[in-house]
């Protein structure tokens, strides 16, 4: 049943980019030219220092273009849980508690313009960045990348469940999670080792980013980690990392649901 819920779902997304077509293009345009400026600050950047910390242009578009990836994937199938705080601050999250689905899913599942916009765009410019990088393409690669790319989508979608818990005690959570979303797109253009070694522990083992793009890219390049005096080997820990992470929101949100009362709208 959730199965042919879920493809429903999916039905009435593609339905309506048809329908609204001027939109999509338009959420599009948005979208390139957003990953377009961080792209061209980037070069910007390493145009007056060549090399940032033993990283060069390619290999700052290359970590940039793995966060983009596992980003893009999450928006792509699991931003709307985001809007969990602004369903329960207007009592429309309640109606979830009576139906015979999972909330979560229903969470998921709420009908809006969702495009796969930006994992168009995350897929292009890998395919781009790979080879300027000097990555080599094999077996090795294919079997990875994918692994990385859910890995990632799963820390992003285990903050956003956790924020969203929150709102089930703290209604008004949306400054929390602009700063966490703020957290993670600008730390995470930039490689870690560049940092103050707090800012490393925190974006290494307390929100967990830089396993989306920064220590699967020094596995990819074969670079020496320059933050936290790790093997390279760490990297093939993303996709753990991700269901770790995702696991342990999910439980929290589990008891968050078990303590819901509701706003009483």
């Amino acid at each position: 049943m959730s199965l042919a819920a879920y493809a429903q779902y999916w039905r009435i997304n593609l339905l309506t980019i048809v329908e609204y077509r001027a939109n999509f293009f338009m959420w599009f345009g948005f979208t390139f030219v957003y990953h377009a400026t961080a792209i061209a600050a980037l070069w910007v950047t390493l145009h007056e220092f060549p090399s940032m910390n033993g990283w060069d242009f390619r290999e700052m578009a290359f970590l940039y273009a793995l966060w983009m990836l596992g980003h893009a994937f999450h928006n792509t199938f699991f931003f709307t849980v985001g809007d969990v705080p602004v369903m329960v601050r207007e009592g429309r999250f309640d109606r979830f508690l009576i139906r015979p689905l999972d909330p979560l899913f229903q969470a998921m599942t709420v009908p809006q313009q969702v495009w796969p916009d930006e994992l168009i765009l995350a897929i292009a410019l890998l395919c781009i960045a790979t080879p300027l990088a000097g990555v080599r393409v094999d077996a090795l690669f294919f079997a990875y990348v994918p692994l990385v790319m859910i890995g990632g989508a799963l820390i992003d979608f285990g903050m956003n469940l956790a924020i969203a818990t929150l709102s089930f005690w703290v209604i008004r959570i949306d400054a929390l999670r602009w700063v966490v979303m703020s957290l993670e797109q600008d730390f995470t253009r930039y490689p870690i080792s560049i940092y103050l070694r707090s800012v490393r522990f925190v974006l290494s083992f307390v929100f967990p980013f830089a396993f989306m793009n920064y220590f699967p890219a020094t596995f990819l390049l074969h670079k020496t980690d320059g933050a936290m005096r790790l093997s390279p080997w760490i990297g093939l820990l993303t996709p753990l990392v991700g269901i770790a992470w995702f696991s342990l929101s999910y439980a929290f949100w589990r008891v968050g649901l078990e303590r819901y009362q509701g706003t009483g709208s």
